[in-house]
């Protein structure tokens, strides 16, 4: 299958590096919020459903972290796994039995892992390793991993649906940079894309983890039975879309530009995802919950805050669309689209799942 092909080439667009004003270490607060909203619900899923018995002979407990990007919500969230992995063994009576901990970050190799490696917590009660590549295909051994998590990341597409790209397909996507109010054809080049993608995604995963070993995802999406417009994500990228045309309208940027432009986003149900975990036959659904984040109290600054998230995560890749000069007029102009929308109506909230799956025996 695809999953096993190491000549695919895959899109990456990974989050602004470093740790300047933009980039995604300082601007990833929302993303903070949501695995701190699944803290519990993931440690008593694991608590709950993973088996220690796992381990067999090895000596290693072996979590893989997908689409890690630059911390510090990695560590985070890799912290909470770990507690809840040696709480498991204590509440056995196997407190001596704790085994040693090796993490694996992996992310697209143009992810800025000088920054995740100088960001490492002082006090980490790991071992752990860089794993470049993309998760749409396999980075690991077989049957070498006990517990994966990825949070954040499932939602981009291995890229842009060639069709929304090809000016002869009906589903070309002129003037728009995203499949949210766009016509049928576009919506179902990004649903293919996604069932594709999934299909990868669960056949790669399925290889690498161990039987009984479980795979914590969260991700952004909609819930189920619901329009493409009530997806916060989607309706972020409409505002950005409409910020790129008016600087064609004043010629700061070509038409054309834009019209070959697409974001490889895809809001996914939780209805969607189990549909893929069915067609993949190898796991088992053990929880799908709704994340609650709570709210900003300061709602003043929610453009700014908006506009910093949005361009943490895409300034790569409008960089290399469109070219660095274009950046700050952009985001100038999307925080000024935000504060006006936001002055007059409900933007409504971000609506994010955690989904818990176990690895089945064959």
């Amino acid at each position: 299958m695809a999953a096993d092909d190491t000549s695919n080439v895959f899109e990456a667009h990974p989050m602004e590096g470093g740790d300047g004003p933009n980039s995604y270490a300082k601007n990833s607060i929302v993303q903070r919020g949501v695995v701190d909203a699944a803290k519990e619900l993931v440690k008593r899923a694991i608590v709950e459903t993973l088996n220690i018995d796992i381990l067999s002979s090895s000596n290693s407990f072996k979590i893989a972290d997908l689409g890690c990007s630059v911390g510090p919500n990695t560590f985070y969230a890799v912290e909470n796994m770990i507690e809840a992995v040696e709480f498991k063994y204590q509440s056995q009576g196997q407190n001596s039995q704790i085994p040693e901990f090796q993490v694996l970050f992996n992310d697209h190799a143009s992810n800025d892992f000088n920054m995740l490696f100088i960001s490492f917590p002082e006090n980490k009660r790991y071992y752990a390793a860089g794993v470049p590549g993309s998760f749409y295909s396999r980075v690991f051994p077989n049957a070498s991993i006990h517990l994966v998590h990825s949070s954040y990341a499932i939602h981009w597409l291995s890229r842009v649906p060639k069709e929304v790209l090809d000016k002869h397909s009906p589903a070309w996507n002129k003037g728009k940079i995203h499949y949210l109010n766009a016509r049928d054809e576009v919506v179902r080049a990004y649903e293919a894309q996604y069932v594709e993608d999934m299909e990868c995604f669960l056949h790669a995963r399925a290889q690498e983890i161990v039987y009984g070993g479980l795979m914590v995802l969260i991700f952004p999406g909609r819930p189920n039975g619901s329009a493409s417009s009530q997806a916060w994500a989607n309706m972020s990228f409409q505002v950005l879309g409409s910020c790129l045309m008016d600087l064609v309208r004043k010629g700061v940027v070509s038409e054309e530009k834009v019209d070959s432009f697409n974001i490889p986003v895809y809001s996914m149900s939780p209805k969607e995802l189990a549909a893929a975990v069915e067609r993949n036959g190898c796991f088992s659904i053990e929880m799908v919950a709704d994340l609650l984040v709570p709210p900003v109290d300061d709602t003043s600054s929610m453009p700014q805050l908006i506009a910093s998230h949005i361009r943490a995560g895409m300034e790569g890749i409008l960089k290399q669309q469109f070219g660095e000069e274009l950046i700050d007029k952009l985001f100038d102009l999307y925080r000024e689209k935000c504060e006006e929308h936001i002055s007059t109506t409900d933007t409504g909230k971000p609506v994010n799942f955690l989904v818990v799956l176990r690895r089945k025996e064959d």
